[in-house]
């Protein structure tokens, strides 16, 4: 990955497009190299692109003519490996998220995500981490977590909270709060934390639980709880 993180912009709508940019080129360390309609574009403009000039990052649409996202992430994940995959979409469906991130896609958010998740969500997935905030995260882990009614949990799993793993009483409220799919932002207001602060205690987590990312800690979480 170069200094600054390269970000290819795939969707059918060009307002949508020239909106991101703008987010994007305001962030220092992020540069967008590309713009396409659909995934048959990207694709041409990729095959077009010398190898050190490929994107690190593509933020992709679901819903587009010719080849829709979730047929692009796969085509990526196959033929680009090293570009990850961001889908970024309006609509909050569970079967388009587990096929996303079934084809291989590092992340999944919704169009009305913060301007700062975005752009975090971009470095994250150059650095090769999942990416899930809000409501991408609370639905994976309801479609991933054990059911409170299934043989493997009793009426006292359901009830438990989960066990410390040598966690911190603080560090456990951070991990509740990144399971129910809080930002960094929305932990420390709701602790009354800085920012600094939650990303240390987050580190310190991760480190704990030999876990790589936000979204294996959320996992976690949901199948101890």
């Amino acid at each position: 990955m170069s200094e600054r993180v390269r970000v290819l912009l795939v969707d059918d709508h060009r307002i949508v497009r020239r909106g991101l940019a703008r987010l994007l080129a305001a962030e220092g360390d992020i540069e967008v190299v590309g713009e396409a309609a659909d995934g048959v574009e990207a694709l041409e403009l990729l095959a077009d692109t010398a190898p050190e000039g490929l994107p690190d990052v593509a933020l992709v649409d679901v819903h587009m003519p010719r080849m829709d996202g979730t047929e692009l992430v796969r085509r990526l994940a196959v033929e680009y490996p090293g570009t990850s995959v961001v889908v970024l979409t309006g609509l909050a469906e569970d079967e388009h998220l587990l096929a996303c991130l079934g084809a291989g896609a590092r992340g999944y958010l919704l169009k009305d995500a913060e301007p700062e998740e975005v752009a975090e969500s971009v470095r994250r997935a150059a650095r090769g981490e999942s990416v899930l905030f809000g409501h991408a995260a609370e639905r994976l882990i309801a479609t991933l977590a054990p059911s409170p009614s299934s043989p493997s949990a009793g009426p006292e799993a359901a009830l438990s909270p989960p066990a410390r793993h040598g966690l911190t009483e603080r560090e456990m409220e951070v991990t509740r709060l990144v399971g129910g799919g809080s930002t960094n932002r929305e932990i420390a207001r709701t602790l009354h934390l800085s920012e600094g602060t939650v990303r240390n205690h987050v580190t310190n987590i991760l480190r704990k639980l030999d876990l790589r990312d936000r979204t294996a800690l959320a996992l976690w979480h949901a199948e101890r709880s």
